[in-house]
């Protein structure tokens, strides 16, 4: 791919920012159609129940990322005025530092098996553990072609866990996933097992089903953002200080990590992935340590320059569900061009760092409501029904003014009338 930054790509009208992503990731006609199209009726009947029509949300392009040394354009699905452009500028002033790095620990779930009503639950739980080799085969005889790729059961866990209702003793499967996010055949894999686990155990199974905690799952991100890019010495102190609340205060961290997942979710929305699923991870891994805190965290190295990381639970795939069918969703996984769900995953994780870092910068300086105010100011203006060229100016008048209300678009929209 060519450079990702792309100087003025957000003055372009759509039409021309679609022909310079054409040419940038290789897309055919086909799929510049698809992106313009969407989904239509028919296809979104065969995805879900009771279809009476679709409701769209706006698609965008985030610029300027280099993540593991590719220029990459980033396909964004979100409804929220800036936080395209937000990630696109965090991207920017990534660059001069050499973009993102991304680590990760693979694409590994858990499943979940519950047994109750044992009287002896930690001797059930050697039981278990005794069959560990017997249960493994049991669940990747359930898919072969998982186990042909790589993947399967890995390894059992067995946890005695305290209840209102007494102990249970669950037990958890260790499943490589692979290119899937892995709900159906972790979930096929814990059914199977129930039956024998009664035998074994003497109790009852209730629940068997994935976890959405994937901490076994995480992708990692650094970044540098050299000082002089950011806005020298003070706006690093600055970013530092808003982020150590973050870290010690759930309050702050809520927003925190909002931030983050206005990017994370945007990217997992645009690839036809699950978004419940990735936050729910998310949050639930910022809440482990029993208090919730920020899934990123930032430092001045020994140059005086920002070092933002981040560390968090990413299960996407690239094969099954909304990623196949949804044709919008095929082909942003076409312009990012990834090769397996690991690496979107990073790339997602890079996206969210990117975001937080942007967020954070405009509060340690010029403040939030800035910048996301003037792209606010546009949807005001359609809402009071400003046409065209009109739209642009509206949104500049009240902007300026810091007046940004239908009423206010609505007497400007009278005033331009007149003159």
């Amino acid at each position: 791919m060519e450079s990702s930054r792309i100087p003025g790509f957000y003055k372009l009208p759509p039409e021309e920012r679609l022909k310079v992503i054409e040419e940038m990731t290789g897309l055919s006609g086909d799929d510049v159609a698809q992106l313009t199209a969407g989904l239509g009726v028919e296809q979104a009947d065969r995805m879900v129940e009771n279809v009476i029509g679709t409701f769209q949300v706006p698609l965008g392009i985030a610029t300027n990322f280099i993540i593991d040394g590719r220029e990459l354009a980033i396909p964004m699905a979100t409804e929220e005025p800036s936080v395209i452009a937000a990630a696109s500028n965090g991207a920017r002033m990534a660059r001069e530092g050499g973009g993102f790095v991304t680590s990760s620990t693979g694409p590994i779930m858990r499943a979940q098996i519950q047994a109750t009503g044992i009287a002896d639950p930690f001797a059930a739980r050697q039981e278990i553990l005794a069959h560990k080799d017997e249960l493994t085969k049991m669940a990747n005889d359930k898919d072969p072609m998982l186990v042909k790729f790589g993947g399967g059961v890995k390894d059992i866990e067995v946890y005695v866990i305290d209840s209102r209702v007494g102990p249970m003793v669950v037990t958890h499967l260790i499943v490589d996933c692979r290119d899937a996010m892995g709900a159906n055949a972790v979930n096929t894999m814990a059914e199977a097992l129930a039956p024998r686990i009664e035998q074994i155990t003497g109790g009852r199974v209730y629940l068997r089903i994935i976890s959405n905690l994937a901490d076994l799952r995480l992708s990692r991100a650094k970044a540098v953002f050299k000082a002089e890019e950011i806005g020298g010495p003070e706006v690093v102190d600055g970013i530092i200080q808003a982020a150590a609340l973050a870290e010690v205060d759930p309050y702050r961290a809520a927003t925190h990590n909002k931030g983050i997942m206005n990017g994370a979710t945007a990217v997992v929305m645009a690839t036809g992935n699950d978004t419940r699923a990735v936050e729910a991870g998310a949050h639930s891994f910022a809440s482990k340590s029993g208090m919730y805190k920020s899934l990123t965290r930032y430092e001045k190295n020994k140059e005086g320059d920002l070092v933002g990381t981040i560390e968090m639970p990413v299960a996407v795939g690239l094969v099954g569900g909304a990623t196949r069918v949804h044709p919008v969703a095929k082909t942003a996984v076409k312009i990012l061009g990834v090769k397996s769900a690991d690496e979107l995953s990073r790339i997602i994780a890079s996206v969210g760092l990117a975001q937080n870092f942007a967020a954070l910068r405009a509060l340690a300086s010029e403040g939030i409501q800035r910048g996301h105010m003037s792209l606010h100011a546009k949807n005001v203006a359609v809402q009071a029904g400003a046409k065209c060229d009109l739209v642009e100016i509206i949104a500049a008048r009240m902007a300026a003014e810091r007046r940004i209300s239908v009423d206010r678009a609505t007497e400007l929209i009278k005033e331009l009338d007149k003159s």
